[in-house]
């Protein structure tokens, strides 16, 4: 049996797992579980080819516990209950360390596949460990997150890649045999896009198809890789180009190329929920108050393509796609909530104002709590000039209409009101 590259250098304890040094290094968050063998019931989320699912093995060895896997791809509710039976009778003779119940892509379970876990998950029948790409947030029912810790994975870092490149060079059973020279590697980390898996099947594919001595080029990788063209995959590299694509398209105000990169992903089964939950981020965060009627047509596209699906969904795709591409845009409000955070970290718990303070009782009105504040209705235009933000940051400006004709509205409000803080 031909073997991957990947699987075949799969580390099996912690110390010769790379990455993710947040979660599983010297001080990682997990590091200490694992030692002891207290695992909590835990989501691993990240993208594809970062360890996910190395990782939960890794927590079973180390831990010594039965290890049970199902993927969501092919698993239903009996799968499930059939593994819960057997994990049952394996706690009652591993009494302390109950078995791991891994699920790969568990965001793929309907809610009555994950209701299924929750009794298991609840009475420590299993400590149950999921694997996703999505926001658990989104793609996994409240009742089994509030059951389950979530940790987020990164994507593998230029070290990272390196070196799991040279344990393949040192350790694979069939690279480590070949003459190789790591000449150039930009192609290589470049094509993996932070997934492990694709960059060492690169390589894999790369090596086995030169004569010795191999000399690895950028020239070399790139030629070998599109006389092998991959299809569209829903997790790999391609799925995180083409939303990119798609979403810089509609920024950039081009509905033709906006169209093109939603027909290649509707083409590839791409998730429709994932595609609108895109385009909603998109509505408020390029276009914004330029036109606020985007967010209402993106969340409504979100709540009609879920109920209906493919492939009556990619018309309405097509429609929101088009709209939104066709929109005046503005990522004001993005840019203002950003810097306001930015200034909040930088300086730290500012008082609130004295004027500004609620009264409820009468020793706070006693300390001059709402003292002066000035009603903004009982003045014209409901309008009065007062400082709203701490004394230490009354010169500062977050919010920055844009140049379209509605918030250029927005502007000159801004401007006739409060002067020279909005005259720029």
């Amino acid at each position: 049996m031909n073997i991957p590259l990947a699987e075949r250098i799969r580390p099996k304890t912690l110390d010769d797992y790379i990455g993710q040094e947040h979660i599983v290094g010297k001080n990682g968050t997990l590091t200490q579980s694992i030692k002891n063998g207290v695992i909590p019931s835990l989501i691993l989320w990240g993208p594809p080819g970062i360890g996910k699912t190395t990782l939960a093995h890794i927590i079973a060895n180390e831990s010594e516990r039965p290890f049970f896997a199902l993927s969501a791809i092919n698993s239903g509710v009996k799968d499930v209950r059939d593994v819960i039976d057997k994990a049952k009778q394996n706690t009652g003779l591993f009494t302390t360390k109950n078995p791991i119940l891994f699920i790969d892509e568990i965001h793929r379970f309907s809610k009555s596949q994950q209701d299924s876990l929750l009794g298991a998950v609840e009475k420590g029948w299993v400590t149950l460990i999921g694997a996703t790409t999505e926001n658990p947030s989104f793609e996994v029912i409240p009742a089994l997150l509030s059951r389950c810790q979530v940790y987020v994975l990164n994507s593998f870092d230029k070290e990272n890649l390196m070196s799991l490149l040279k344990v393949a060079q040192s350790k694979d059973s069939v690279i480590s045999k070949k003459k190789i020279r790591l000449k150039e590697t930009a192609a290589l980390l470049h094509l993996s896009g932070g997934d492990a898996r694709k960059l060492l099947n690169i390589f894999e594919l790369v090596v086995l198809s030169e004569n010795e001595p191999i000399t690895i080029t950028n020239e070399l990788v790139l030629n070998k890789v599109q006389s092998n063209p991959a299809r569209y995959d829903k997790t790999g590299e391609q799925h995180y180009d083409i939303i990119s694509a798609f979403i810089k398209s509609i920024r950039g105000s081009d509905p033709n190329a906006a169209i093109y990169w939603l027909a290649r992903m509707i083409a590839g089964g791409e998730d429709v929920k994932f595609i609108a939950r895109r385009m909603l981020i998109l509505a408020s965060e390029d276009i914004g108050n330029a036109n606020p009627t985007a967010l209402i047509m993106a969340n409504n596209t979100f709540q009609a393509v879920t109920t209906i699906g493919y492939p009556e969904a990619r018309i309405i795709l097509s429609q929101c796609a088009i709209y939104l591409a066709n929109s005046a845009k503005s990522n004001a409000s993005y840019k203002a909530i950003d810097d306001a955070l930015a200034l909040v970290n930088q300086t730290g718990d500012l008082s609130v104002p004295l004027h500004l303070r609620n009264a409820p009782t009468k020793l706070m009105k006693e300390l001059d709590y709402g003292k002066d504040y000035k009603y903004a209705h009982t003045y014209t235009d409901n309008f009065v000039k007062q400082e709203f933000m701490p004394d230490e940051l009354s010169e500062n400006t977050l919010y920055h209409p844009g140049n379209n004709t509605r918030e250029n509205s927005f502007r000159e409000f801004l401007k006739k009101k409060w002067g020279d803080k909005y005259n720029y």
